[in-house]
């Protein structure tokens, strides 16, 4: 059953915002001026949350709300949010009685574009109305649509993840190798995740190989050093030609390499001489 808030003349209702990185890692906040555990989670006191009115409809369109001074608190630091780790975090914002920690959440969505300016930290808060904007419909494509090792590739990830240590770094090109690793190139469009070191739980995707270093999106900390853990997943360019030849996997080729494309529609016929 729902809780009904402001039934009263006067009760102690605060508001409280969740926060769930794509790392496992938990977060509350409270604009209450002592934190409170309900939910199986702290809730730690931010009395500088200012949150507006939350809108929510019965119609398709994406629901509105917006949070600010909570990223700012320390559990979540600037460095963290410069880092990425809080893209594509899930959000939950909602009400609690400090007297009973009855709570209702109100607003269920995610993070979007996290900017800075003048030092402080604003994102965009999605809702999970913004799902439904989604394309359900597949377009024709002369490469595969698929995600590697992922629904409608069929192979399996362990296959083709490895686990290996650093070996040598270029912070100047912000690439990296790893020992153990036999054909670098394989790495081409894929990614890994640090297990350990500073930047541990982040992924980065791999945008070039040159030679046997790694030329990641992201840059690398200063303090990663040799000797330090990584889940590399190798990577696809979605050709059929590297599906088949690389792979074996033509069968699960989730494209029409052979289409004609549009160009067609403008060639004219050219009589014979």
């Amino acid at each position: 059953m729902s809780q009904v808030f402001f039934t009263r003349e006067l009760e102690g209702v605060a508001t409280f915002w969740r926060v769930f990185s794509r790392d496992g890692v938990a977060l509350g906040f409270t604009s209450h001026d002592r934190d409170l555990w309900f939910g199986g989670l702290v809730h730690r006191a931010a009395p500088g949350m200012l949150p507006s009115a939350l809108r929510r409809s019965s119609d398709l369109q994406a629901d509105s709300a917006e949070v600010q001074g909570a990223l700012t608190h320390d559990a979540i630091s600037a460095a963290d949010l410069a880092a990425g780790r809080f893209d594509g975090a899930r959000i939950e914002i909602g009400a609690v009685d400090w007297e009973t920690l009855a709570a209702e959440v109100l607003y269920r969505g995610e993070l979007g574009a996290i900017s800075q300016e003048a030092g402080t930290f604003s994102a965009e808060l999605l809702s999970a109305k913004a799902t439904l904007e989604a394309d359900p419909i597949p377009y024709t494509s002369p490469t595969c649509r698929a995600q590697f090792c992922g629904p409608g590739c069929a192979l399996s990830p362990a296959r083709f993840t490895h686990e290996a240590q650093v070996s040598a770094l270029d912070l100047a090109a912000n690439s990296v190798s790893f020992a153990g690793v036999e054909v670098p190139a394989n790495m081409l469009d894929g990614h890994l995740r640090w297990i350990e070191g500073p930047q541990a739980g982040l992924t980065m995707a791999v945008v070039s190989a040159e030679g046997l270093a790694l030329v990641l999106d992201t840059a690398l900390d200063p303090a990663l050093q040799a000797g330090t853990r990584a889940l590399l997943r190798e990577g696809c360019d979605h050709t059929l030609q590297t599906c088949a030849g690389r792979f074996a996997n033509s069968v699960n080729f989730q494209g029409e390499p052979y289409l004609p494309g549009n160009d067609l529609l403008l060639r004219y016929p050219i009589p014979s001489s």
